[in-house]
């Protein structure tokens, strides 16, 4: 798994003219593939009477889904060049559509090229990017009467409180970084007087 990776800050669309041409960028985060598709196909459907609704998305911390589409554009350059731009600025789980309303010139396989791409890189500009780290989950069990100061503790010292579960003991999940997670069971061994049980989940990422 990679250790982090970059995607679009929220969802947006940024708009841009060439050549009396509208490009209008839509980006926005998508956690698996099918979120991409029903993004793209939400798209499509707001702007049915654009002339082109190209797109491409990146799926996986290490980009193993890469798709395009150049929606009638000349093949290569429009999905293309906004994926490669995508690829470029390292960013992951994310789909953008560009959706073009032709303005009567044309531009060219070049000028295609630098639209569609540098509509991508110019919504990204503008809607901004945020970095997620991955980090192993883990499961700290405290009786109540600790509870509540340990959740202050947690909270002060920086760490990311992800839920908590009252039962007839409390549980606290909790996000840690990999490195962190030796020096996390001496502390909380500290500050619970040994009385915190502690076991470690699966990894997931989180924001950095």
């Amino acid at each position: 798994m990679q250790d982090e990776y970059r995607t679009v800050a929220h969802a947006g669309v940024h708009e841009t003219e060439i050549n009396r041409s509208r490009f209008l960028c839509a980006l926005a985060p998508a956690a698996t593939e099918q979120e991409a598709q029903d993004f793209v196909a939400a798209v499509r459907k707001e702007h049915a009477d654009a002339t082109h609704n190209c797109w491409a998305y990146v799926i996986g911390a290490d980009a193993s889904v890469q798709k395009a589409s150049d929606d009638g554009e000349p093949g290569g350059t429009a999905g293309v060049p906004m994926l490669q731009m995508l690829l470029r600025r390292d960013m992951r789980y994310v789909v953008a559509v560009v959706t073009r309303y032709y303005g009567g010139v044309k531009l060219g396989a070049g000028g295609l090229i630098r639209a569609y791409g540098g509509a991508v890189g110019e919504a990204l500009d503008t809607l901004g990017t945020r970095t997620r780290r991955r980090f192993r989950l883990a499961t700290v069990t405290v009786d109540h009467q600790r509870a509540g100061k340990l959740q202050n503790e947690l909270r002060a010292t920086g760490r990311e409180v992800r839920g908590i579960r009252y039962g007839e003991a409390v549980t606290i999940e909790i996000g840690l970084p990999d490195a962190d997670v030796d020096a996390f069971r001496g502390w909380l061994a500290d500050a619970t007087a040994g009385a915190a049980g502690f076991e470690l989940g699966g990894e997931a990422y989180g924001d950095a």
